[in-house]
């Protein structure tokens, strides 16, 4: 896979959830302009653009036909807790809470939350052998 491109209603805000997260998961940033930025690891970007206002009544929903959310591995459990007080202080929505971190099944170590589109993006900690 080459790149991944999500249109957002407000780049602000999209930017206020993903800048910090994606430092702290090593991605790096690529391109910024006045209606986008990206970000980049491994030879995959990440771009994320202003939707334009005539595009935006409909909204997103990851229950539609589309994307139903972005999935980030997490290298380390200090990394994986580092990044769930940063979305705390973010404020933002974790879904499935009452299941936390095992909302993905028993196997690995997962944490959920919608981004300010109501996008679901899910850390997954790789090496999950390590207790929280």
């Amino acid at each position: 896979m080459n790149h991944i491109e999500i249109n957002v209603s407000n780049l602000q805000k999209t930017k206020a959830i993903y800048a910090d997260l994606l430092c702290l998961l090593g991605w790096e940033i690529y391109q910024e302009w006045t209606l986008g930025f990206s970000y980049q690891k491994n030879g995959l970007y990440l771009v994320f653009v202003q939707a334009e206002d005539s595009h935006k009544e409909s909204g997103y929903h990851r229950k539609r036909i589309g994307l139903n959310h972005l999935a980030f591995n997490v290298a380390s459990i200090e990394q994986f807790e580092h990044a769930i007080k940063l979305l705390e202080a973010k404020k933002v929505q974790f879904l499935y809470k009452n299941r936390f971190p095992y909302a993905g099944g028993d196997a690995m170590k997962r944490c959920f939350f919608e981004d300010s589109d109501r996008i679901k993006i899910e850390l997954v900690l790789v090496n999950s052998e390590v207790s929280l």
